[in-house]
């Protein structure tokens, strides 16, 4: 019998570990950079509500699904009311040479929001809920540099109701820490410009343990570790109506392999466009976002798995509903971010 619970424990700690050493996977990261660098709050002039939904290897018993919501507003009087990037008369769309040519660097100014990742895998569910703030400096004319934290809780629920034994008295799983709260910390700087951004930022800043243990004193363990992400992209203008971007996104993980991912898009009239992506040994994919006007954006993605996972379910897809809440220039586009 004992082999058998310590048998369960390391596939529950399994599960525990990819909960404890990295973040979610999001193919659609350009578009909401606040789930990895806090110093991106506020960096529009309007409330930008984000909600997300990602199922990972479809179809696959057990797999990945991640729920996630964030908010990001301005504080800033002269930020809110007159800055949409200095914008003037026949620069409505920022991927024109027009809006290139006429950027200025925001007001100083202030962030503030919240994310909420839900990230289950088996038998777990990790759940973060933080406060985020950031600070916006205008460093030159076309230059703003910001600095942002985040703040909160990290909660761990074990579902032991769904693990099934073969003896339905067995008090196997009855002393399992099923849920287990931590504080949760984070820091990051972006740098952000007409045609460039350039971020870095740390994750789980603070060391948590995981203890799982048995009636009979078998315990195992597993701790949270750090997550450094950078990440970078430009705006190339190709016409009036046209702007590509690539971009790409470092991750550095305790204990893990180095990952990277990249993604192009092309930009159409700053209202539709689609995109390709590259995760290193894992997955290529197709992503395409619609601003349906200065309310609602929608965008969706697809994933190729081109790990050992393609065999069993090779798909990924991930949809993202954006809000531009107070939005008094009625944009259809961010300025900012890209």
């Amino acid at each position: 019998m004992l082999g058998k619970i310590g048998w369960l424990l390391t596939l529950i700690v399994l599960s525990l570990r990819s909960f404890a050493q990295q973040k979610p996977q999001y193919s659609q990261y350009v578009l909401n950079n606040l789930l990895i660098n806090p110093a991106v709050t506020g960096i529009e002039n309007y409330i930008d509500v984000k909600a997300a939904y990602r199922s990972q290897w479809t179809g696959l018993d057990g797999a990945p699904t991640t729920h996630t919501l964030s908010l990001s507003a301005p504080i800033g009087n002269a930020f809110i009311t007159g800055d949409a990037a200095s914008m003037s008369p026949g620069t409505d769309n920022p991927y024109s040479p027009a809006y290139v040519q006429s950027y200025r660097s925001a007001p100083p100014h202030h962030g503030v929001g919240f994310t909420l990742v839900s990230d289950q895998l088996g038998y777990t569910q990790n759940t973060d809920i933080n406060a985020t703030y950031a600070w916006h400096l205008g460093v030159s004319s076309d230059l703003n540099v910001s600095f942002g934290v985040a703040a909160g809780l990290d909660n761990t629920t074990l579902n032991t109701s769904a693990i099934t034994l073969q003896q339905a008295d067995d008090n196997a799983l009855n002393n399992l820490q099923s849920n287990s709260w931590s504080p949760d910390l984070g820091m990051g700087i972006w740098a952000y410009s007409a045609n460039y951004y350039i971020g870095f930022s740390a994750l789980q800043l603070l060391p948590r343990r995981l203890t799982l243990m048995t009636q009979n004193a078998q315990m195992l363990q597993d701790r949270h570790n750090a997550n450094f992400f950078a990440t970078a992209g430009v705006r190339f203008i190709l016409s009036e109506d046209l702007a590509l971007v690539p971009s790409a996104l470092f991750k550095v993980m305790s204990n893990l392999p180095p990952a990277f991912d990249l993604n192009t898009k092309m930009v159409f009239d700053g209202r539709f466009w689609i995109g390709a992506a590259y995760r290193y040994r894992d997955a290529i994919g197709g992503q395409f976002r619609l601003n349906i006007n200065s309310l609602v954006t929608l965008s969706y993605s697809y994933d190729y798995a081109t790990s050992a996972f393609r065999t069993v379910s090779p798909s990924t897809h991930e949809i993202v509903i954006g809000l531009l809440l107070n939005n008094r220039k009625r944009l259809t586009c961010p300025r900012h971010s890209f």
